[in-house]
């Protein structure tokens, strides 16, 4: 069966990468990337969209969000939390 999309170019490639040792490990990386923190920030937090419009104000948004995740990760790696 032959895919022409661009997404069944991707399964096939990443079918083939996950056969290899070296394939595996750099998927295994994924668990230690943030994308663990972003799904956290998604559920957790209720943070799914920007509020504000514009670039800096849409970093502000985020340096905000992220200061809540950083403080929430602090109070739980805390000896007396």
């Amino acid at each position: 069966m032959q895919t022409r999309t661009a997404a069944g170019r991707w399964r096939r490639f990443r079918g083939r990468h996950l056969k290899t040792l070296e394939g595996r490990k750099l998927y295994a990386q994924r668990k230690h990337t943030p994308e663990p923190v972003f799904g956290i920030i998604k559920s957790v937090l209720g943070f799914r969209q920007f509020l504000l419009r514009g670039l800096d104000k849409v970093r502000g948004e985020w340096n905000l969000v992220t200061m809540a995740w950083n403080l929430k990760r602090m109070f739980v790696l805390s000896p007396a939390g």
